[in-house]
Formats: structure tokens, sequence, C-alpha cells
């Protein structure tokens, strides 16, 4: 299986400006991804998605491939990251370049465990999924069958729907959240669903003590602190 890996990485951030080539202990953060991907002896090629030439120029440094720059609508803090995946595989196309998955690997988390992609891509390719992402268990407290929403009287409803709680801890089911480090989706998925998730979406947890996700400067002396 041929399998693009692909690592956003737009200009325009706000809560830490120019964080992409902010530098987080000796390196700019992308090259936390880079080199996560140079790893990986799944990845078939691996590019970086830039709308800027100074990421680009950075991430070149730390031997990245950047063979173009996204146009800027598809750089804004509103833009689908389906949408910049469709572009950089309509691109290569154009060079003859096709691949069976993209796995999207994001520089806002940066510290993964090696050979962790290479986990992900093998559980992806033995699920035969349409998507694999990267997730992290919730924790009991926040179990969503332990939450509530209000509904439109303006009373509590517990948020899965169902008319009775759950009141033993031991009795919940396991929930996750998209940790961010790692989506797998097939080309077929994404050219014909314009999603990242498709229908059948295995999953791979991560270990937690490597959790960082980097959109605020609170987040970024986090990072400093896991260093």
């Amino acid at each position: 299986m041929r399998i693009l890996g692909l690592i956003p990485a737009r200009g325009g951030s706000k809560g830490v400006p120019k964080k992409n080539i902010k530098y987080l202990g000796g390196k700019p953060l992308i090259a936390y991804s880079l080199e996560s991907a140079a790893k990986s002896n799944l990845i078939s090629s691996t590019i970086v998605s830039t709308d800027t030439d100074e990421i680009a120029e950075e991430a070149r440094k730390w031997g990245g491939q950047v063979p173009f720059l996204r146009p800027g609508h598809l750089s804004t803090d509103k833009s689908p990251t389906v949408d910049t995946v469709l572009y950089c595989l309509g691109e290569l196309e154009k060079n003859g370049l096709q691949f069976d998955a993209v796995c999207l690997i994001q520089p806002t988390t940066p510290f993964r465990p090696e050979g962790f992609i290479d986990e992900c891509i093998n559980k992806f390719i033995s699920s035969e999924s349409d998507s694999l992402i990267s997730v992290l268990e919730v924790p009991k407290e926040y179990n969503p069958h332990w939450v509530f929403e209000p509904n439109v009287n303006g009373y509590l409803q517990i948020a899965t729907g169902e008319s009775e709680i759950i009141s033993r801890r031991q009795s919940l089911p396991k929930a996750f959240i998209r940790d961010g480090s790692v989506y797998i989706t097939k080309t077929e998925v994404l050219l014909q669903n314009k999603s990242l998730y498709g229908n059948i979406i295995a999953y791979q947890e991560s270990d937690p003590q490597y959790y960082v996700n980097i959109d605020t400067m609170d987040d970024w002396i986090k990072a400093e602190s896991m260093l």
C-alpha cells in the first residue's frame, strides 16, 4: 500500500504566532513531525503542505519535501483540513504520483513514541477500515454517559440520550477523544466522501504521557516542561 505522509503547516497561527517554525527544545516545532515521518518504514513519501515560503524554507532545512505551496484560501483558521489534503493529492497526481491512503501528521502534536506511526498504519491496514485516528481514553468523570446537556425545556438530560444514568463507574464503556497526532484515510474515501473518516473508523490508543496539542502559549509552556 502506497501511503502519503502529509504534514500541514499553515503560517497564520494566532495563539502562538509562527508556531510551526518556532523553536522548541533546539529545533522548530515542525521538525518533530518530520523526524517521526522519516523514521516510518511504511510511509512511501512525505510532504509538507504550507502557504508560506518561510515555513517551506525551514521545513527543507530539516529534511522536509515541499513540492508546492498551497493557496491562501486553504490556509485560514476556518479552512477544512480535508480540503488541503484533497488539494495536495490533486497536485501530486498532476506529476504522476498516486497513493492508496494519506497519513496526516499534525505538527501541533509533536511528541510521538518511536514506531507509533507504523503501529497506526499496521492497525489501519489489518482493520480494513476507511480510516484510523489516534485517540486518548476519556477520564471516567468525563465519560459521555455521565455528561448532561440541557433539553428544550431547560432541564438536564443525559448527553447519550439514555433514560437512566449508569450508576457504577466500573460499568461505563470506554470512550475516546482524538488526540490529533495521526489520521489515516483511504484515498478513495477522501475523494468520494470529502471526509477524513468515512464510515468505518479504526483507532490506535496513544500514550498520554506524550500528549500535548499546541494551540496556545500555555500549551507551548507545557511542551517545554515535557521536554
